[in-house]
């Protein structure tokens, strides 16, 4: 038995010694199921990922100025393909992680019809998006507005968030009576868990293709090269599909 008890210890101690952390870049809308992959992640491969959250076109500034990140979870498909072109990234790890869905949401019950017919009535004050120039959901709101032919009346009510988390907290807080956010922000295994809302057809906009990839100064680090793979198994990938994304 005392043999036994070294023997796992000393195999405790060997997993420890391997184990390794990443400092991860997360676009906002992807915030509640990384907050849960991460800790899935660590319990599975003892691995640590530090977790940060903020606009993809800040990120990308950010590691253009030497940001420690080792991976990045964009909210599209452009800057991680950008970044691999300018030599910032590892080649051959970008993928598609999620697909994003784009819905008009109201905290208040009934508010926003199943069509969202709301948007053309403009009753209301505020209309929240998220920095269409720094945000892929704000630039996929204001493609949405265009097709409706609602850019010019609507304009003076828009409100943007720095990021789609931001423009999500204007509508939950009532400071704006709609807007557009991620649908992972406000469902649960696909559907609207409160308030009302329109889930965007897909044809509306382009579409949220999401990728990740291994970031340079994430190169050679264990922990990176095993978040990544990660996103991939079977249990992120049910995680990420709870939250409303395509994959």
């Amino acid at each position: 038995m005392k043999c036994l008890s070294s023997l796992l210890l000393a195999t405790a101690c060997v997993s420890a010694a391997q184990a390794g952390e990443v400092q991860v870049a997360v676009a906002a809308n992807f915030t509640a199921p990384m907050q849960k992959i991460a800790a899935e992640f660590e319990k599975d491969t003892g691995h640590k990922a530090r977790l940060a959250y903020g606009s993809t076109g800040k990120f990308y500034a950010q590691v253009r100025n030497g940001a420690p990140f080792g991976v990045l979870l964009a909210a599209d498909d452009d800057t991680p393909a950008r970044l691999e072109k300018e030599g910032r990234a590892v080649r051959g790890t970008r993928f598609t992680y999620a697909i994003g869905r784009l819905v008009l949401w109201s905290a208040r019950a009934g508010y926003v019809d199943a069509g969202g017919e709301v948007l053309k009535a403009g009753g209301f004050r505020h209309l929240a998006i998220a920095n269409p120039k720094t945000a892929p959901y704000g630039a996929a709101a204001v493609e949405v507005l265009m097709k409706f032919g609602l850019s010019d009346a609507l304009g003076p009510k828009l409100v943007q968030g720095e990021n789609i988390a931001q423009a999500h907290q204007f509508v939950s807080t009532g400071n704006a009576q709609l807007g557009f956010v991620a649908l992972s922000q406000v469902a649960r295994d696909g559907r609207i868990a409160s308030g009302s809302g329109w889930i965007v057809p897909a044809h509306l906009h382009a579409p949220i293709r999401q990728d990740a990839l291994v970031l340079a100064q994430g190169k050679g680090n264990p922990a990176a090269a095993a978040l990544v793979d990660y996103l991939k198994t079977d249990k992120a990938r049910g995680i990420i599909r709870s939250y409303g994304y395509a994959l």
